[in-house]
C-alpha cells in the first residue's frame, strides 16, 4: 500500500499532467542507513511519467515543470527525487 508521501506525488502529478502512464519507484528501503534515510519508508523516490503536456519542452523545463509541481514534499519528507518524463511520441 502507498504511503502518505507517494499518494501526495501521485495526486498532484495526476492532477498537473494528466499522465497516459506513471510509475511511481519507492526506493527508500534500499537506502537504509545512509544520509538522508529517516526511517519513515518514504524519502527516495523514482517517477516514470507519460504526458502530452511535456511536448514542445526539454528535459530540464519538464524536471522544473515536476518540481514545481511537488514544491512541498521536495523540501519536507523527499530526501532523493528522480525523474523521467517523456511525451507519448517518445515511447518506443
Amino acid at each position: 500500500m502507498a504511503g502518505t508521501v507517494e499518494a501526495a506525488i501521485r495526486q498532484k502529478l495526476n492532477a498537473a499532467f494528466s499522465p497516459q502512464s506513471i510509475e511511481i519507484v519507492n526506493e527508500s528501503d534500499s537506502h537504509s542507513g545512509h544520509a538522508g534515510h529517516d526511517g519513515s519508508g518514504e524519502s527516495h523516490f523514482r517517477v516514470y511519467l507519460v504526458s502530452d503536456k511535456f511536448a514542445g519542452q526539454n528535459r530540464v523545463a519538464r524536471q522544473r515543470a515536476i518540481y514545481d509541481v511537488l514544491a512541498d514534499e521536495l523540501a519536507g519528507p523527499i530526501h532523493a527525487f528522480s525523474v523521467t518524463a517523456r511525451t507519448p511520441d517518445e515511447i518506443g
